[in-house]
């Protein structure tokens, strides 16, 4: 696997300090999953204490979940060393790795939901972050989603499968930031289907005149 799409300095830093939301905390944690190098950055903000925000207090994240995931990642077992931990329900979800497997293990899951032709989205629900939007996200091979920007901001990382868009190829591992100011309309490779693990502070919003007819019955 390789990873080509990083969060950002600033996320990094902000995870290591513990100061993002758990909806966040949980992605960057995926893609520490499959990214060493990201790893080592977050080793060595925590070996000194965070400096970047040492004065901000730190968020509670509530479930064993990130800190039991990490812990295994950590000792050097990634995918080939872990075992894939069904959630809560029993269930484990087909295509993801062992590791993105045990990190969702314990976290109670809705079903998944329809959204458009090939797309379809599953809650998460978090325990720190009630009525948090953080979830799954689910697109057949080809399905282009609609031309988009956002109300707020979206962390997003590839669990399986790959899309694209106007600012690269993303697969698994790879991590996509975006807010207002970005509209991108992305495209899922043929050839398999795509989960995404997502993380949205306001709504996604529908671009052009096709948007505004589709937007009503969109609830992301």
């Amino acid at each position: 696997m390789t990873v080509t799409h990083h969060p950002t300095e600033a996320t990094l830093a902000a995870f290591a300090a513990g100061t993002l939301d758990e909806g966040r905390m949980l992605v960057v944690a995926a893609h520490l999953a499959a990214c060493p190098e990201c790893r080592r950055t977050v080793r060595m903000l925590e070996a000194t204490g965070g400096v970047l925000l040492d004065d901000l207090p730190p968020v509670d994240v509530g479930s064993d979940a990130l800190a039991r995931a990490m812990a295994e990642i950590d000792g050097g077992g990634r995918d080939a060393g872990l075992s894939a931990r069904p959630g809560r329900g029993g269930e484990v979800i087909p295509g993801l790795s062992p590791a993105h497997q045990t990190l969702l293990a314990s976290y109670e899951m809705g079903p998944w939901r329809w959204v458009g032709p090939g797309v379809s989205w599953r809650q998460i629900e978090t325990p720190t972050l009630p009525g948090g939007r953080v979830f799954l996200l689910k697109a057949a091979g080809g399905t282009a989603l609609p031309d988009h920007t956002h109300t707020g901001t979206e962390l997003t990382c590839v669990l399986t499968g790959a899309f694209r868009h106007e600012h690269g190829r993303y697969g698994p591992g790879d991590v996509d930031e975006a807010d207002d100011e970005v509209d991108h309309t992305p495209i899922v490779e043929p050839g398999g289907e795509c989960i995404c693990l997502v993380a949205m502070q306001g709504r996604l919003k529908l671009n052009g005149l096709l948007g505004k007819v589709l937007q009503p019955f969109v609830r992301l």
